[in-house]
């Protein structure tokens, strides 16, 4: 069963090749409400490390003109942190390798002057100008400020199976890594956001919590999770589910498997897998990603031998980033790399061709891009 948690895969990965070429991040997303006004706003935080091997006292950019030139490849600690919504940004901090205390073991924590990051707990700030967001591009950021303190409760997994299993880490099989530790997660704590101070109530966070790592990214670059579900037949808020999506081209070494999603579905306790890797399961998925004026829209159809999914989610881009990332040997591919935190839709749940129910869905976390738009 998916929902089987293994705090191992979250442990960092960026070992043998990955140390020199090779990225390992760990992303968070949640619901806070406005001190004062009880506004509901979304946020995420992430912390993403690359190539120890190059590692320094400062941190080093593949951005810059002269490192791009010379193929010199990034390392750092990058703490981003943000917002969604009206006044969207994403805020990055930068660290050397030679300033960051890693721990490698189980459970694992990184920590950096006041960020700090382990499978339960996260605490930081985040401060970017207008002026060094403009004289560093480098940064790929906007500007604003963030500070945060929060608890975490990973409640419901998606392990994906062998897929990220020791032996396949160990020999590092795939470009891209998965694992969803917290596919429903409960966050606890205060976030100040621009000066104003929101809270963050574990029952209505609808939090999120997963890690990738790998040497590359994925194109096309696929991803819809939420738990904020009310079903569409009883009307009932769906308090113990939670849906996650995720893929797009993995590559086994060299060869790409095209057009393939992994998802699953936490429904009232019970458990609904899509996983291609599952072979036996005859997971077959169909999906299409859309860009209109002011929305991105996903489709996504999957079925397996006696179940079937398809999910449907709409996203305003005046609420979303173009999310910024610098792959392990210094290039930029995804420069239109779509992210959300405020998609809303539907999914449909079968059973034998019955149907199981039909989950409106909100505070869905979205993620659309491919190489070259």
């Amino acid at each position: 069963m998916f929902n089987t948690h293994d705090i191992t895969r979250d442990a960092c990965q960026l070992f043998g090749a990955q140390a020199r070429k090779g990225y390992d991040w760990w992303w968070h997303s949640f619901t806070a409400h406005h001190a004062k006004t009880g506004e509901e706003k979304q946020f995420f935080i992430e912390f993403f490390l690359c190539n120890p091997a190059y590692g320094k006292e400062y941190p080093v950019f593949g951005q810059l003109p002269g490192n791009k030139e010379k193929g010199i490849r990034p390392s750092y600690l990058m703490v981003k942190a943000g917002a969604w919504g009206g006044d969207a940004a994403q805020l990055h901090r930068f660290f050397g390798w030679k300033e960051i205390d890693v721990d490698y073991g189980v459970p694992f924590s990184v920590k950096a002057d006041d960020c700090f990051l382990s499978e339960d707990h996260t605490a930081g700030c985040v401060s970017v100008t207008a002026e060094e967001a403009a004289e560093h591009p480098e940064w790929m950021c906007q500007s604003g400020e963030m500070q945060w303190d929060l608890k975490i409760d990973k409640q419901v997994a998606f392990n994906v199976g062998y897929g990220a299993s020791k032996l396949f880490r160990k020999i590092q099989a795939f470009e891209m890594f998965w694992h969803a530790e917290g596919m429903k997660a409960a966050f606890e704590g205060t976030v100040r956001w621009n000066g104003e101070k929101y809270n963050v109530i574990p029952q209505y966070s609808w939090g999120y919590a997963d890690k990738n790592w790998g040497k590359d990214f994925t194109s096309p670059w696929v991803w819809l999770a939420s738990s904020c579900l009310k079903s569409k037949v009883t009307g009932k808020q769906l308090n113990d589910s939670a849906f996650d999506i995720g893929g797009g081209r993995p590559k086994i070494g060299p060869v790409a498997l095209n057009r393939k999603l992994l998802s699953a579905f936490w429904y009232e306790g019970k458990p609904y897998e899509f996983n291609f890797s599952k072979f036996w399961t005859n997971t077959r998925t169909k999906f299409n990603c859309m860009e209109t004026d002011g929305q991105i829209i996903w489709h996504v159809d999957q079925s397996t031998w006696n179940s079937r999914m398809v999910t449907d989610i709409t996203c305003e881009k005046k609420n979303m980033l173009l999310v910024n990332y610098e792959a392990p040997d210094g290039q930029k591919r995804h420069n239109r790399l779509w992210n959300g935190g405020n998609g809303k839709g539907t999914v449909r749940l079968y059973k034998r061709g019955k149907l199981i129910d039909e989950v409106y869905c909100e505070n869905t976390g979205c993620e659309y891009g491919e190489y070259g738009n």
